[in-house]
């Protein structure tokens, strides 16, 4: 019985490893095409042609081509965000506007110096935060950007009296014009704009000191 249980358990893995297999080739065949062609230009033929997987098996995890987009920008900022806290962690900084400013000064030097990303995320940035499909990328272990700074701004005893939304305002500024900024160099390039904006976000966080 034992030797059953064993074998039945090592089959449930393999299908469990074909399924996840089988959905990241779609995901990066997809995020592939779409920046490359444009998501208008693509289809979901064109998709599961690329990545060699059935028709049958694209719609057992998304209805259309956009809800798999909406997956890939939630994936895409949020490995970015995460990426960000990662090295900010090694920083040891003593002040949460300055590691805040670094970890979205970090973002922004990626994103210039990747313009695939930004062209694809535009200004969906904070969906790497606040999207109710981030649970399902997050390890048990991993700190969101948010979380990190709610818990900071008690710790450090900041009055701050709507941390949520403070935070929630920076990211979406950030995502908003920083896009308008690198793409577009509206209002400014984004070395001339960056300072302004930095400035800002400090007044933000400090402005109840």
């Amino acid at each position: 019985m034992y030797s059953r249980y064993i074998k039945k358990n090592v089959s449930l893995s393999k299908v469990e490893n074909n399924k996840n297999e089988k959905l990241n080739k779609l995901l990066d065949t997809a995020f592939q095409l779409f920046t490359d062609k444009g998501i208008k230009h693509t289809s979901i033929q064109d998709i599961v042609d690329n990545a060699g997987v059935a028709k049958g098996t694209f719609y057992l995890y998304f209805k259309d081509k956009y809800e798999i987009q909406d997956h890939l920008l939630v994936r895409t900022s949020y490995r970015l965000f995460h990426e960000a806290l990662e090295v900010s962690r090694q920083q040891q900084m003593t002040r949460l506007d300055d590691e805040i400013i670094f970890i979205i000064d970090y973002i922004i030097d990626y994103l210039v110096k990747n313009p695939i990303i930004i062209n694809f995320i535009q200004k969906n940035l904070s969906l790497g935060l606040y999207s109710e499909k981030i649970s399902i990328l997050m390890d048990d272990k991993e700190l969101a950007l948010n979380e990190l700074f709610l818990s900071e701004v008690k710790r450090r005893n900041l009055d701050l009296p709507n941390p949520e939304v403070t935070l929630f305002m920076i990211i979406e500024l950030v995502g908003s014009t920083v896009f308008s900024s690198i793409v577009k160099n509206e209002p400014l390039p984004i070395n001339e704009y960056k300072p302004i904006l930095y400035k800002t976000i400090k007044m933000m966080i400090n402005e109840n000191e």
